[in-house]
């Protein structure tokens, strides 16, 4: 039997101390891998399901091949993962905040996920996704302006819950249509949430892209011996 817990990486940052754990659950008897912003639990490899939906519904209304996407947030790696899976991903890359999160997978410290930033499609850039997202020249800066077929988004609890006050421009029309502008025609924006869909939210959607829907995706809760759910927004850029 695995140790009770144990803290796999910690360090400082901006936003709060980012740490990943390892713990044995004996409700479920196996090893749970867990990040934590602070006090604030952020992730666990006991509920990927949304996440991992997050890459096939937005891949799934994104037309077209040898594609190039953008993972917001890197975490415990199952969206970039998921989204690998797509054989027409020719270039994902992967914008994440935190340089520490970046070095849990470049030492395969996650084994669900290992090997993830060996794959020679995967480029993981240590970055401020929405700073990047709303700016001109976008998320590379050898090549300003650069389009992409999809964008895919975990990083903020929800719209409105977010985890560093200045991310709450993106959700608005304003920083949405900067978004949008980094996206080619067809292209598809999609994002994670916690909380089921908001009106508010999807609101704002409709006023930059078409074809605008968003998903509950449920998952058996061990814990509550129920289910649980995400939501997952998709939206097309005209």
């Amino acid at each position: 039997m695995s140790t009770r817990f144990e803290e796999l990486s910690w360090q400082s940052s901006p936003m709060g101390e980012i740490s990943l754990r390892r713990r044995y659950d004996r409700t479920v008897g196996t090893d749970v891998y867990e990040v934590k912003l602070g006090d604030e639990f952020l992730m666990s490899s006991l509920f990927p399901v949304a996440e991992i939906e997050l890459a096939r519904l937005g891949l799934a209304r994104t037309p077209g091949t040898g594609l190039d996407v953008i993972v917001g947030g890197l975490g415990l790696g199952y969206t970039a993962q998921a989204a690998l899976e797509d054989r027409r991903i020719a270039a994902l890359t992967v914008v994440e905040y935190s340089d520490a999160v970046i070095d849990w997978h470049e030492r395969d410290l996650i084994p669900d996920t290992a090997g993830l930033a060996a794959d020679d499609r995967v480029r993981l850039v240590q970055a401020d996704f929405f700073a990047a997202a709303m700016s001109e020249g976008g998320f590379d800066a050898e090549r300003p302006g650069r389009l992409y077929d999809a964008v895919l988004l975990d990083i903020d609890h929800t719209p409105r819950h977010v985890l560093h006050s200045p991310h709450a421009g993106f959700y608005t029309v304003e920083g949405l249509r900067a978004l949008a502008a980094h996206l080619r025609p067809g292209g598809c924006f999609a994002m994670w949430s916690d909380d089921p869909p908001e009106d508010e939210f999807m609101a704002a959607l409709a006023e930059v892209f078409t074809d605008v829907d968003a998903e509950r995706i449920w998952f058996d809760n061990p814990y509550t011996g129920g289910e649980s759910s995400n939501s997952v927004y998709l939206a097309t850029k005209a």
